[in-house]
């Protein structure tokens, strides 16, 4: 017969024969976890949108629009956006007001063109990866980061700017990765006068040169120094203010489409390194065809979760998203300096798999989206154990092994092997996988 999972058998054992027809009369009553793609259109906060061959969204995925976790007050991802909102506001300050602007409430609904284009991501470039990506259609998408609203922020005349929110990414499913997470974005432009002060009559921005590993041809090697110093030492500044002075960096040099040159930072945290944030010297031409005034900028962006994740000691994503006063309460404090999250239960776990023949063109995060579909945050990881190529077909064979748990009580063997055999069904269907049969 059909082999929709093999677990170790001390953990649990699924007794096919004897429930295959119980679990498929269950099955049919899952009709809340149907993926609904034979609609055509998506809806999305009262929007309307026409499907067509891009379309990646799920209904899963939809579900998590608009709730800003980022602005939920007490909420870790929030108190880790006003201490970095605090940093900023308490370091650059002009005529006794803040210098930076703060947005944190703009739809994640973007065009194609702002999430790519506008900051001069390749047509070609890996990112844009229908695989990688939750396009709504060929036109529109969930932003991918928040990036994707630098251009239209600097052309509203904003020299300085903060930007929070949600974004969105077709991933696995581990501890650290997450579908839907949150990004930080921060902008400055500078004018001559601001850069070089006093000295600025004597000190151009400008030039046409070349360009190199420490300059874009544009700017001058003196306006790229002084600009790479204000943007280190700033966010030099900001992760100290959130780990202590204390905390030792590393700048590494890094590559991004709309910065260059550009950097991620590290800190050591209890012995390891780790990359906190990147950041560059934005590229001119995207300041240009935004402004007409000659100006120069740097730009930044950081994960809210990592941030949170490292400082409360939060040991796996999704616990961002659950509703229980167990986890939330533990941040309801003035004082978050010292806050470590204290686990309050740990349930059970379940682990199954599935083994199957991949069809051609075949994209590992489709199987991973229809497996969030399904089984929501219940399913803790999905990792690859085996792979290989059949020696006379060449077809390709993937067995996953899905864990599943809840957060909030213990899940059952039945509720377990219901929804695994949805995933099989739903993925013969729509994935046209063909399970493996002994």
């Amino acid at each position: 017969m059909t082999s929709l999972c093999r677990m170790p058998c001390n953990v649990f054992t699924l007794f096919v024969k004897e429930q295959s027809k119980y679990l498929k009369t269950n099955i049919r009553r899952c009709s809340k976890l149907s993926t609904n793609e034979n609609a055509s259109t998506v809806i999305i906060q009262g929007q309307v949108f026409q499907r067509d061959d891009m379309t990646t969204l799920t209904p899963k995925i939809i579900e998590k629009v608009g709730r800003n976790l980022h602005n939920q007050t007490n909420h870790p991802l929030y108190l880790i956006k006003q201490q970095i909102i605090n940093f900023f506001y308490n370091r650059f300050r002009h005529l006794g007001s803040p210098l930076f602007s703060v947005y944190d409430n703009i739809s994640p609904i973007v065009t194609v063109d702002a999430n790519f284009d506008s900051v001069l991501t390749p047509k070609d470039h890996v990112s844009r990866k229908k695989g990688d990506n939750y396009y709504i259609n060929k036109d529109y998408m969930l932003r991918a980061h928040t990036s994707a609203h630098q251009s239209e922020l600097v052309k509203s005349g904003l020299d300085a700017f903060l930007l929070a929110g949600d974004v969105y990414r077709r991933d696995h499913i581990d501890a650290s990765h997450y579908p839907v997470f949150h990004q930080m974005e921060g902008v400055r432009l500078y004018s001559e006068n601001k850069l070089f002060g006093d000295n600025s009559n004597n000190t151009p921005m400008f030039e046409n040169g070349q360009r190199t590993a420490e300059k874009q041809q544009f700017h001058t090697l003196q306006a790229a120094k002084t600009l790479e110093f204000e943007l280190k030492t700033t966010l030099e500044g900001c992760v100290q203010e959130l780990f202590g002075t204390d905390i030792e960096t590393n700048w590494i040099d890094a590559e991004f489409p709309f910065t260059h040159p550009s950097w991620e930072l590290e800190i050591k945290f209890q012995g390891e390194w780790l990359e906190v944030l990147g950041s560059g010297i934005m590229e001119q031409e995207i300041i240009s065809s935004a402004i007409n005034g000659q100006k120069i900028g740097y730009a930044f962006g950081l994960g809210l979760e990592r941030l949170a994740m490292i400082l409360f000691e939060i040991p796996h994503i999704k616990l961002f998203w659950t509703d229980d006063k167990r986890f939330h309460n533990q941040f309801m404090v003035e004082d978050t300096t010292s806050v470590k999250f204290q686990p309050y239960s740990k349930y059970p776990l379940l682990i199954m798999d599935i083994s199957y023949w991949c069809p051609p063109g075949y994209e590992v995060n489709d199987f991973h989206d229809l497996v969030r579909n399904i089984g929501g945050d219940l399913v803790e990881e999905v990792a690859l154990i085996d792979e290989f190529v059949h020696p006379n077909t060449k077809i390709v064979s993937h067995c996953n092994r899905i864990t599943y748990r809840s957060m909030e009580r213990t899940l059952t063997k039945d509720e377990a092997s219901h929804i695994h055999w949805k995933i099989a069904s739903e993925a013969e269907k729509i994935l046209n996988i063909e399970v493996r049969k002994i």
